[in-house]
């Protein structure tokens, strides 16, 4: 009999193919499920290969997930709020999803495990799938294979997906590429912040949650509401069929998480009651094909060798001002153009 250590090793190095990975997804295990996402976050061409394979088969499985992108500034709860509505969703008898997106840090490429530690309970129902994920310095608040990662994910068949962005601004804008409800999560007392985000993040916001109205918050937390319906109603309707609504909530008791919870359901079924669920996902589709042809034009560009070889000579001329960056700009582009 081999060794523990050796049976180890072999678990690691067991590298399962396309057909595997895809009916262990489809089947709903978790294993395959990370391993594939795993595969869809390298950067070597392998893997990418594989998972381009992968994300094609998975990608047949039509499913009517809800989406969710959960945002807000650091510092609101969002990991402690996503927990006690994801434990609300599968109390209903569905299987959850969450994509947790922690910012990277310049120097450690920053830690991947932290929104695990905190949705410990989450992260121990058999219902749930978390899946933290470093953002690699991607802005728009969300990773570069978010998308991608939410069509595995509803392949395994998870009911609900949410997407919990970093929380940095107006760059998360572009989770809602990705999802259909986006829920901003506010503090009581910061309605001043208002003018700073109000062009971005609430134009997007399909209903704005503030947290930890318990105890002697409740007083702030009712003014924070007025002020956030109020900036609602000035902001021009992203759905002219729905009203964003501000909710006052407690991931601490409770409070409020149900009506957050039969809102986003009520929201859910007015877009297929309309029949803009197919709609939206043709749009997602589109906004992911254009994504993924950047990122390769970018990668080609890069790895181009005239692009290689004129590149720091371009960057000094630039630096010094012999050159100017639009002029250097034209300069790369031309030698990525230019015949081998």
């Amino acid at each position: 009999m081999s060794s523990p250590s050796k049976q180890h090793n072999l678990r690691f190095h067991y590298d399962p193919d396309v057909d595997t990975v895809v009916n262990g997804i489809m089947n709903g295990d978790r294993h395959m499920l990370s391993r594939a996402i795993t595969l869809i976050e390298s950067q070597n061409p392998e893997h990418e290969r594989k998972a381009h394979e992968i994300l094609d088969r998975c990608l047949a499985k039509k499913t009517n997930a809800i989406r969710i992108g959960i945002t807000g500034s650091p510092g609101a709860g969002k990991s402690t709020f996503i927990e006690t509505l994801g434990e609300e969703i599968i109390n209903q008898g569905l299987r959850l999803a969450v994509l947790a997106i922690d910012p990277s840090s310049m120097q450690s490429k920053g830690s991947i495990l932290g929104d695990k530690a905190r949705m410990e309970k989450l992260a121990g129902r058999k219902e749930a799938y978390i899946r933290p994920t470093a953002s690699s310095g991607y802005l728009g608040g969300t990773s570069p294979k978010t998308h991608e990662a939410i069509v595995l994910c509803e392949a395994a068949g998870y009911d609900v997906i949410v997407v919990e962005t970093v929380g940095v601004g107006q760059s998360e804008v572009a989770v809602d590429t990705m999802v259909d409800f986006i829920l901003l999560l506010m503090l009581p007392g910061s309605g001043d912040e208002l003018q700073g985000i109000k062009r971005g993040i609430m134009e997007i916001a399909d209903a704005v949650a503030i947290t930890k109205t318990d105890g002697d918050q409740a007083g702030i937390a009712a003014v924070s509401r007025a002020e956030f319906e109020a900036a609602l109603r000035m902001l021009p309707a992203k759905n002219p069929f729905w009203q964003p609504q501000v909710f006052l909530t407690s991931a601490f008791t409770g409070s409020g998480i149900k009506e957050v919870w039969q809102n986003i359901s009520a929201f859910f079924c007015q877009i297929q009651e309309r029949n803009l669920l197919e709609e939206r996902r043709h749009q997602q589709l589109k906004n992911l094909l254009y994504t993924v042809l950047e990122e390769m034009l970018k990668r080609e560009f890069f790895s181009h060798p005239e692009v290689i070889r004129s590149k720091k000579n371009i960057e000094r001329q630039v630096q010094l001002a012999e050159l100017s960056p639009f002029s250097g700009a034209k300069a790369l582009m031309e030698a990525f153009t230019r015949r081998q």
